[in-house]
């Protein structure tokens, strides 16, 4: 009976312990490497500096969560209303240089609060995840008859040359091969129905875009083909006004491209918060490296919603988990965190 009673009480603390843990742990975004500076002069207020940066953070953080066609909602935001949803704040860096005051600032904001603020804009957010694509750029000049690739291809050439932080793609150029090159003159009347397999595969990345570039004297219409997991999607944009000895006009160009590829990513990762599935979760309560791990994981998903410890006794763990998405989605994207789950009952066994 004594030693059933420590038992007891030992897997008390111990549920009550991971549920502090499942409640209390907020769910945040980071902003990181804010600069803001200002001249010091007599109407210098450091407090109003701060609330620039508090400003630029947000709008960073929305390049992040939202699709361009959404971004237009999200401006204009007095600052009250965004430090609302800020956790905490730090001042990384502060500098006087030649009667100026330059501040770095990392902002933490309040996950849910961010995503409450998009709910009330009808806007869904998408997930912060990072991907690495395969970039093959190919000019058709149809004005020369020729074909552009590699280092003839200014887009080529420029296509990595600036860095926006805030986007979620990162490219991989593909070396300069001979063997392509040849693969891609051969092909270059159909280039639109190559498939490019034997040139993708050399890579060994899942993900890759083939951009085929047609310029005449009048436009640039780009067809990208875009290999995703099992899929392959066809996208066609046309920009005009577009000089290509021009490095400002080329810029824009290659600007206005990727914003397109970082929508089509963000559509395949929106959050739809509208969805609210309740899942019910048992996992073994001996097993505290198993649920410590779990909670770990949950806490990093933006789909969950929320979760915590609904009961306990000497034998499992019961989690009640609100997710944003299908029971497939949630079911998908632990396999990919390496759990694995018994569903043939209510409540989902962890195995």
């Amino acid at each position: 009976m004594i030693f059933q009673k420590y038992l007891y009480i030992f897997f008390l603390v111990l549920a009550l312990s991971l549920s502090f843990f499942s409640t209390s742990k907020a769910k945040e975004f980071f902003i990181d490497e804010i600069e803001i500076q200002e001249k010091l002069e007599n109407d210098f207020n450091k407090e109003r500096l701060i609330n620039e940066g508090f400003i630029k953070a947000f709008e960073e953080l929305m390049s992040k969560l939202v699709q361009s066609v959404n971004i237009a909602k999200t401006k204009n935001i007095k600052v009250n209303e965004i430090k609302s949803m800020v956790e905490t704040f730090t001042i990384k860096e502060e500098k006087f240089i030649n009667k100026t005051y330059s501040l770095n600032l990392g902002v933490l904001f309040n996950k849910k609060k961010v995503f409450k603020f998009l709910d009330n804009k009808n806007i869904f957010p998408t997930e912060i995840k990072e991907e690495k694509f395969l970039f093959i750029p190919i000019l058709l000049d149809q004005v020369n008859n020729d074909v552009l690739v590699y280092s003839n291809n200014k887009i080529y050439n420029k296509w990595n040359s600036k860095d926006n932080k805030n986007f979620l793609l990162k490219y991989v150029m593909p070396t300069e091969d001979l063997e392509d090159l040849n693969l891609i003159r051969e092909n270059y009347k159909d280039i639109e129905n190559y498939d490019f397999e034997k040139i993708i595969e050399k890579y060994f990345l899942n993900n890759s875009i083939v951009a085929i570039f047609f310029k005449n004297e009048k436009e640039i219409k780009v067809l990208s083909k875009i290999f995703f997991k099992d899929e392959k999607i066809i996208k066609s944009n046309s920009f005009e006004n577009i000089n290509f000895e021009n490095d400002n006009n080329l810029d824009k160009l290659i600007l206005q491209l990727k914003i397109v590829y970082e929508d089509f990513w963000k559509e395949k990762n929106l959050i739809n918060t509208s969805i609210k599935l309740p899942i019910s979760i048992q996992i073994n309560s001996k097993d505290y490296e198993l649920s410590s791990k779990f909670e770990t994981t949950l806490n990093k998903i933006d789909l969950i919603s929320s979760f915590s410890i609904s009961s306990f006794n000497k034998d499992f763990i019961f989690y009640e988990i609100i997710f944003n998405g299908t029971p497939k989605n949630f079911l998908d994207i632990m396999q990919e965190q390496k759990f694995n789950f018994d569903t043939q009952n209510k409540i989902w066994i962890l195995k």
